[in-house]
């Protein structure tokens, strides 16, 4: 009688070992998206230079979101480069929105003086905007049509000839049939 116990034990406990195993094996980089073709989640939230951005009200243009850290080596990588394609396209119907993550207002502050950034960046402070997004790790950058639908999600360091291809693409409604991938540093 004591091995059907074992053996019971057994047929029930390894099949969820193996669930588990499989689980802790998948790396989430490699994880689709499942917000791609659908419409981003609304939100608000307070910019560094004491204004307020809410998503409704950016209706029409195309949007590139950005998740970033000062002190997660990717986003200062890619810092410079999100700053000239602002520059090149900031006149061209599209709005860049920095989001800082697990950060000091100090840190964020002095991450935008040195970088130079001027496009609208504000703080998640509750990490609300970023849980609604699926963000698992920093850098992270959505596109977003003038629809309001994410037509594109990147995962690590993004350079700014990306950026300048993914926007155009989010302007005319296409939605990329996978995520891209870079460098990246996680917050977990």
């Amino acid at each position: 009688m004591p091995w059907r116990r074992v053996a019971l034990t057994l047929l029930i406990v390894a099949p969820i070992l193996a669930l588990l195993a499989f689980g802790f094996s998948r790396d989430a980089r490699y994880i689709t998206s499942p917000l791609l073709a659908k419409p981003a989640t609304p939100f608000s939230i307070e910019l560094f230079n004491g204004g307020k951005l809410r998503l409704e009200d950016l209706r029409g243009k195309a949007i590139f979101l950005n998740f970033w850290a000062s002190w997660c080596p990717p986003c200062r990588a890619e810092a410079r480069d999100l700053e000239a394609a602002w520059q090149k396209l900031k006149d061209k119907n599209v709005i860049f929105i920095g989001v800082a993550l697990q950060d000091t207002d100090q840190a964020s502050l002095e991450f935008l003086k040195e970088f130079e950034v001027t496009y609208p960046n504000g703080k998640d402070e509750s990490g609300k905007i970023a849980i609604d997004y699926g963000v698992w790790g920093i850098p992270e950058s959505f596109f977003i049509d003038p629809q309001g639908r994410i037509t594109y999600k990147h995962v690590g360091a993004i350079r700014a000839v990306m950026v300048t291809e993914k926007l155009i693409e989010a302007q005319q409604g296409l939605v990329s049939a996978k995520e891209g991938r870079g460098e990246f540093q996680s917050v977990r």
